[in-house]
């Protein structure tokens, strides 16, 4: 199999101004997103904002500790015999409950881009250029944008180092000599510019005096700029090789390259305090060439060349610009947030229900390596878990949901009550642990995954009158749209629960470390998931499930697919399956949605069924020219649709633990379908 042949085919080619589909470039820590000029030139002809995003910049308007979580008020929920507090709504402290929403968040480090001047040395705009043509090379990393201004050609070759927070980018044009090209750096300010994330995404432009930028050095080679943000700061150097450096305005500084000569290169590096080595840009590419190369031929691949189902084309794209945008956006240090490092959602906060999303993947394709960094982070964050299971009167650690880099709860309308998050480490250990066996890997994370476990035990309340561990309420489904105080026993999760104690059991038991009694009393005692006239509800308490909560996550699936099903009855689910299928109201469902159908259609037989949700025809299962799982206006990138894209690949190529051994047995077997893989893990 010509591995580099099959992802060359799939190189994103861009022919004109594509809003939602900017291209980007990263080495998984650090992103950059780019217009059709390879730079971010135009950025307001972007609804998919550009762009330049580092896992350790974030901020904090007006200082780090202007508010904490003493500051806001809680809500009390009844749980059984007694009440447990919960940051839902503001009430009477909405500054502080939205300044902790909004901070830290993440910090857009600067927007780089080409300025083109006539020949009166006036600025030209978008109708002076033509003849658009760029494509990312997916096994080198390097994006080539060719174009006309004026009928000049401009050719732009963009990359980002592997190791460090660089961009270098090589132009060759008459329009240097001529002394009609710039590069303009800008800075905007670090604040959040609207309580709702929807409309807070795009770039703050608002209030100079909020931020500083100052010139500290400055030569014949080498520029250095300061930028402090409240107590926040870090530093942007340029390369310059001789080109003229000054400052515009306030926050905007201008290079103009030499004006003898029609090739010039430069490189940008973004750094938080101490100042590294980089490369020239040339070394650069080649550096980037060896990273990307690298990355195809590792790990697991499959080629879906030669099928004749008229989708295999199309999927085969999917999956390997899946592959590109999560190890760029979802492979690094911490947890990412749904867009990545492409731009902030959620005030760029990550979504830790969402981990497993992003990066389940990375083990089942061979690259355990890339979840290993951000599981890592757990260990940081489980004294905050631990407090937060504490105060609401748990045993062990309780996860937040919606977290920053310091991985504090973030109040929420919804994402403290979220529980699914729960048992994703556990989940995420294990197929590390699957992908070698390594007993370092269970020492590694074994307070991770024993923390994790004492709380779902010690949530989980005992019903005596029908001697069954139940789940709620208060608790909020993975379906987000059911009340705190109503929901109770919703199937995944009640399932995720059994995996999740079971999977604790076996590492207690691979570790020679006494069983826990408590963890195996509920793995024995958990009420099973109701049914009604024949499908799962999506909880015990929802009787018109099909009738008036058709919309958001069809989460009840995935008791039987994402997870083996031990609480699950097959025909029941495959009838909530068909019947989700025709009734769920699709254009209120999520990316991931469709891939978790997927799986859950593979294990029940359903192959077909299966290709079916991978490509159904909705806009929430668009896949955008640039790869990026398209949502709805303010959310163009999508990553946990990418990263479920890739979970359920690799489960229908290389099965279950259970499943009967036939080859690829998510896939049809009516002659349609060609496929050749290598290299994927067995799912659980």
């Amino acid at each position: 199999m010509n591995r580099k042949t099959v992802v060359q085919k799939h190189n994103p080619s861009i022919h004109q101004i594509e809003p939602l589909s900017p291209l980007s470039l990263g080495n998984s820590e650090f992103g950059f997103s780019v217009d059709f000029t390879g730079l971010q030139t135009f950025p307001q002809l972007y609804e998919t904002p550009l762009g330049t995003q580092s896992n350790w910049a974030w901020h904090y308007s007006r200082g780090k500790d202007l508010y904490n979580e003493r500051d806001i008020e809680y809500q009390l929920f009844k749980h059984y015999d007694r009440e447990v507090p919960y940051p839902m709504k503001p009430g009477n402290q909405e500054e502080a409950y939205y300044w902790l929403r909004q901070n830290p968040h993440r910090v857009q480090l600067g927007q780089t881009s080409f300025r083109f001047l006539d020949g009166n040395q006036n600025e030209v705009g978008i109708d002076a250029i033509t003849d658009i043509n760029q494509e990312l090379d997916l096994w080198s990393g390097i994006i080539t944008s060719r174009y006309l201004v004026n009928d000049q050609e401009v050719l732009v070759k963009t990359v980002c180092d592997p190791k460090t927070d660089s961009i270098g980018v090589h132009i060759t044009s008459s329009l240097i000599a001529d002394g009609k090209l710039q590069i303009i750096q800008s800075f905007s300010s670090p604040d959040i510019s609207d309580n709702s994330w929807v409309k807070a995404t795009n770039l703050n432009w608002d209030h100079p005096d909020r931020h500083q930028t100052t010139e500290i050095d400055n030569n014949d080679h080498v520029v250095h700029l300061k930028r402090v943000m409240d107590e926040d700061s870090y530093y942007v150097r340029w390369e310059t090789n001789g080109a003229s450096f000054s400052q515009l305005r306030t926050h905007q500084f201008q290079l103009v390259p030499p004006s003898n000569q029609e090739q010039y290169s430069f490189v940008v590096t973004f750094y938080p305090d101490e100042e590294i080595e980089v490369s020239e840009a040339t070394e650069m590419m080649k550096a980037s060439e060896q990273y990307w190369g690298d990355f195809w031929e590792q790990g697991a691949f499959v080629s879906f060349e030669g099928s004749t189902d008229a989708r295999a084309d199309e999927l085969e794209r999917r999956v390997i610009l899946s592959q590109y945008l999560t190890a760029i956006h979802s492979s690094g240090a911490i947890p990412s947030q749904e867009t990545g490092l492409m731009y902030n959602s959620w005030f760029g906060k990550a979504h830790l229900e969402m981990h497993w999303w992003h990066s389940a993947h990375f083990p089942l394709w061979g690259r355990a390596d890339k979840l290993t960094k951000s599981l890592q982070w757990y260990e940081t964050i489980l004294p905050i878990a631990r407090k937060i299971a504490r105060q609401q009167g748990y045993q062990g650690a309780r996860w937040p949901k919606m977290v920053g880099i310091d991985g504090k709860q973030s109040p929420s309308p919804v994402a403290p009550g979220l529980i699914w998050q729960q048992p994703h480490p556990i989940m995420l250990a294990e197929l590390i642990y699957r992908d070698d066996n390594a007993i370092a890997v269970l020492n590694q994370y074994k307070e991770i995954v024993y923390a994790s476990a004492d709380f779902m035990a010690d949530f989980a309340s005992w019903n005596d009158k029908e001697e069954v561990y139940v789940l709620g309420p208060p608790l909020i489904p993975a379906q987000e749209c059911h009340r705190m105080e109503e929901s109770k026993n919703p199937p995944y999760e009640l399932e995720y629960w059994k995996y999740g104690l079971e999977t604790a059991l076996k590492w207690a038991k691979r570790l020679g470390d006494p069983q826990n009694e408590k963890w195996q009393h509920v793995v024995d005692h958990l009420k099973q998931p109701r049914d009604k006239d024949g499908v799962y509800l999506a909880h015990e308490n929802c009787d018109r499930t099909f009738m008036e909560k058709n919309h958001d996550h069809p989460s009840m699936v995935a008791a039987f697919g994402i997870l083996p099903g031990t609480l699950i009855d097959n025909d029941i689910m495959k009838s909530t399956l068909f019947k989700v299928k025709d009734e769920w109201q699709w254009d209120t469902a999520w990316g991931w949605d469709f891939p978790m159908c997927a799986m859950t259609a593979a294990r029940l037989g359903e192959a077909e069924l299966a290709i079916d949700f991978l490509l159904m025809d909705a806009v929430k299962n668009t896949h955008l020219p640039n790869g990026h799982n398209y949502q709805r206006p303010g959310l163009s990138a999508y990553l946990p649709g990418n990263g479920g894209l890739l979970i359920a690949i690799a489960m229908m190529i290389a099965g279950w633990d259970d499943h009967n051994g036939e080859s690829y047995p998510g896939f049809p077997k009516d002659g349609k379908w060609t496929i050749q893989a290598e290299g994927f893990q067995t799912y659980i």
